[in-house]
């Protein structure tokens, strides 16, 4: 009987060595999700024995949430468990409240996801599990979501590998530039989620054989939850049914996978044909199939990491910015985005902040410059023959806003025109024209965000000069 066990035990071992081997370079740096729950705590067991075998570094973290009573007992168990074996754990506290408009469970996750981006690890590994996966595509077809969201977890979620391993930028027009949430300095994660195909009994066998002690999360137990109610009621009931149903459920979702997979590439297709300059054309997107064109649209904001809404509501959002009268307005809310429709073009911008009714900052030679009022940066860059000449802004600079009757002369012969007009002919969206970032010098308008610099103050041929441009963060 003993001999059996380790037979078992070794097997199990061997199949998780086989599905890492692929990701794992020689010397990376690998950090274990730990919650403490039984499958974390088994797969650090399993992983411990590899780190010779595949050459790599093991690491633990554990995310606390701070949500339920027993969350620092939760942590120090993960310690506890990676002591056992002499593997380091960070225990990194996290803030909820900024996305708790994802709900509970989707704030927890965001937040969760945000500390493994900064655990500095080539590859992160998770203790889903095959079990895992068919509960989630059943409670993903109950919430009656699409193809993409009942899609199987990949063992490996790669930076390339995927819209949801993208970050997204457009460019917002000529002079401004627009960053996504997942750009900037954050980290794209490597997750590779080794036991996919592992059963929970399988898990739950490996844990007592070990003598592994583990903790249990007491909202599991809570059948008002319906992953849980699926876990405890429905799932017996579909295996009695079904022998196998789990792993039958499992590779639907896989096949789930291919199919998004399918319609990802033909968005991308599509997006080659129907964008410009960052932006969806709304005259080339009349000319897809309804289908095509949701799916397109649902694509172009997943690139940007903006989680698209219903189906009811991407389809008014759709009807709309096809039928709707050219002039008219349009503006639909996403969240802490906006989507819009001007001059043919589908414009996505982060929701206006309130603004300030009058701002003043001094530039005082810094090459990038925050203006949180506005939610952008200032980026000043030198260069010869561009931008603005170095000579004029060796004075007073200061940073403000529109106040009213502005003016800009653009050419040498030209007069100075006011910045209404200007706007209008370069086509800068009306809702932007108000939290732009104006550089006076001492006291005169020398540089306007997708205009340029005024002709007196415009660097010469040859001459030191100052290339300004303006990043909406």
């Amino acid at each position: 009987m003993g001999s059996s066990r380790k037979r078992r035990s070794s097997s199990l071992a061997s199949r998780i060595q086989a599905a890492l081997a692929p990701h794992v370079i020689p010397g990376a740096r690998l950090t274990l999700g730990l919650s403490g729950g039984v499958d974390s705590v088994v797969l650090l067991d399993l992983l411990a024995t590899l780190t010779g075998p595949l050459d790599f570094r093991l690491a633990c973290l554990h995310v606390h949430h701070g949500i339920s009573r027993n969350a620092d007992a939760w942590a120090e168990a993960a310690r506890s468990a990676a002591a056992r074996y002499a593997v380091p754990c960070v225990v990194e506290r996290v803030d909820i409240a900024p996305f708790r408009h994802l709900g509970l469970e989707g704030a927890a996750r965001l937040a969760r996801y945000r500390a493994f981006e900064r655990a500095g690890a080539d590859l992160i590994a998770l203790a889903h599990q095959r079990d895992d996966q068919a509960e989630t595509l059943l409670v993903q077809l109950l919430r009656g979501t699409g193809v993409a969201g009942m899609a199987a977890m990949p063992i490996l979620r790669d930076p390339g590998s995927g819209i949801a391993g993208q970050g997204g930028r457009s460019e917002a027009w000529s002079g401004i530039g627009s960053r996504g949430p997942e750009q900037g300095e954050r980290r794209v994660l490597r997750i590779v989620r080794p036991m996919l195909e592992v059963r929970r009994g399988e898990i739950l066998a490996h844990a007592s054989e070990h003598a592994l002690a583990w903790v249990e999360d007491e909202s599991n137990a809570d059948l008002a939850r319906t992953r849980n109610h699926l876990r405890h009621r429905v799932m017996p009931v579909l295996s009695e049914v079904r022998p196998g149903a789990t792993a039958a459920i499992a590779r639907a979702a896989a096949h789930f996978g291919e199919a998004a997979s399918l319609l990802e590439d033909l968005a991308r297709i599509d997006a080659a044909a129907c964008t410009h300059e960052g932006h969806l054309v709304v005259g080339k997107l009349a000319t897809l199939t309804e289908p095509r064109a949701r799916n397109l649209l649902r694509f172009h904001l997943a690139e940007r990491g903006i989680a698209p809404p219903d189906a009811r509501k991407l389809a008014e959002i759709l009807r709309q910015l096809l039928w709707a009268r050219g002039d008219a307005s349009l503006e639909f809310a996403l969240g802490e985005w906006c989507l819009r429709r001007y001059d043919g073009r589908v414009w996505i911008e982060r929701a206006v902040r309130e603004l300030p009714s009058h701002l003043r900052m001094r530039w005082t030679g810094e090459r990038l410059l925050s203006v949180p009022a506005l939610g952008g940066t200032l980026r000043f860059e030198p260069g010869v023959g561009d931008g603005v000449a170095a000579a004029a802004l060796a004075c007073d600079v200061e940073i403000r806003i529109r106040s009213g009757g502005e003016r800009l002369r653009l050419h040498e012969r030209g007069p100075r025109r006011a910045l209404k007009d200007l706007f209008q002919e370069a086509r800068v969206p009306p809702w932007l024209r108000s939290r732009l970032p104006l550089v006076h010098c001492d006291g005169e308008l020398a540089w306007v965000p997708g205009l340029g610099a005024d002709w007196r103050f415009r660097a010469r041929p040859g001459e030191a000069g100052v290339r300004i441009s303006w990043d909406v963060a």
